[in-house]
């Protein structure tokens, strides 16, 4: 299942899905996530939507779980009790309960990494 889900602070539909994702999943603000992720990338020298940052920011925290061929809505389905972050190209979405929030429906989409957030 799908739902719409903007957290972004203006409500504007940006390129900040890894943002919302994170703010989805933790229940953080847009804000605080925003900040965090852009000091933690700055001591880095890189920026925060760089795909390798955000992975091993993902590993750091949380269990990754094993993807096959499923679908960012066949995993959703199949961790109705969790919350997820779920990566696919180019992309990164948060499932809570078996649900995708989301500013659009990407359920669609071939799952490539999936953490174990709660």
């Amino acid at each position: 299942m799908y739902e719409y889900y903007n957290a972004n602070a203006v409500g504007k539909l940006d390129e900040d899905c890894t943002i919302r994702a994170i703010s989805c999943a933790t229940g953080k603000s847009w804000d605080y996530v925003y900040e965090h992720l852009s000091d933690l990338a700055q001591e880095r020298g890189t920026m925060m939507d760089n795909s390798e940052f955000i992975v091993d920011y993902l590993d750091r925290r949380y269990e990754m779980l094993p993807v096959y061929d499923e679908t960012i809505g066949e995993i959703a389905n199949m961790y109705p009790d969790n919350v997820l972050l779920i990566t696919t190209r180019g992309h990164i979405t948060c499932s809570k309960y078996g649900t995708i929030y989301d500013t659009w429906d990407c359920s669609n989409r071939k799952a490539q990494f999936v953490w174990l957030v709660m």
